[in-house]
């Protein structure tokens, strides 16, 4: 590449490197949301540490079916998309039709060295936490090591994003269209926290970041949407 094609060749060494298909493609999706839909997002947080416990005994006496926190939050989340199913719809492009989905599939996001991906799980409403965990490796391995096909990418009513395994306190994840909304759960922290009896205790908080459509979702409703979710959180039984 010559240095007029290299705009920064000029002030020092630097190198072109072209972009993958599948980030260009993700990149320009990730776009067209971000500029045609109106997102606001919502912060909050659920105490999970009674749940971390029971998961934790599950996990011991489950080896071969253990749970993970993101499964729990895909329960958590359609049981929310069934109180507020604003948020199982999709909007038409000219914004006078929406469609109520009567079905419950729930996208994933998964970060591959060539770009992000988001394999959908599907019929998450009649599936345990355990099925839901070995589901979620499978798909995110599949995407990581061979890719997935589009059939395996389409038709989710809602996205969770998770970087609680690297960091962060909380973010503004992109709705993945044709969906009004996406969950952002960031890493675990403990906090401490009056008790009952007014002593100090520390608990589990896990940072929630949900990303809605402003033109199908009310502020409101998206308060209401996550505390659901931490409601369902504090008292889920792990594996179940």
């Amino acid at each position: 590449m010559s240095e007029a094609d290299n705009p920064f060749a000029a002030f020092g060494p630097a190198e072109a490197v072209k972009v993958g298909k599948i980030q260009r493609i993700t990149g320009t999706l990730l776009h067209r949301s971000w500029s045609t839909i109106p997102h606001v997002t919502h912060h909050d947080e659920a105490d999970i540490t009674d749940f971390e416990t029971r998961r934790q005994a599950w996990n011991a006496a489950h080896p071969d079916a253990k749970v993970t926190p993101l499964a729990a939050l895909v329960k958590a989340s359609v049981s929310a998309l069934k109180a507020l199913p604003i948020f199982n719809s999709s909007l038409s492009e000219d914004g006078a039709t929406l469609y109520r989905k009567a079905y419950h599939h729930i996208g994933i996001a998964v970060d591959t060295p060539n770009g992000l991906l988001v394999p959908v799980i599907r019929d998450c409403d009649v599936k345990d936490q355990a099925t839901i965990a070995a589901e979620i490796a499978a798909v995110a391995g599949k995407a990581r090591e061979r890719g997935l096909g589009m059939a395996e990418m389409s038709g989710g009513c809602f996205s969770i994003t998770s970087l609680g395994h690297i960091g962060g306190t909380g973010f503004t994840p992109i709705i993945n269209a044709p969906e009004v909304a996406i969950l952002g759960v960031t890493k675990l922290v403990e906090r401490p926290v009056r008790g009952p009896d007014g002593a100090v205790v520390w608990r589990k908080m896990l940072p929630l970041s949900l990303s809605y459509d402003h033109r199908v979702v009310n502020g409101a409703d998206a308060a209401r949407f996550t505390r659901h979710i931490a409601e369902f959180m504090a008292g889920a039984a792990a594996g179940g």
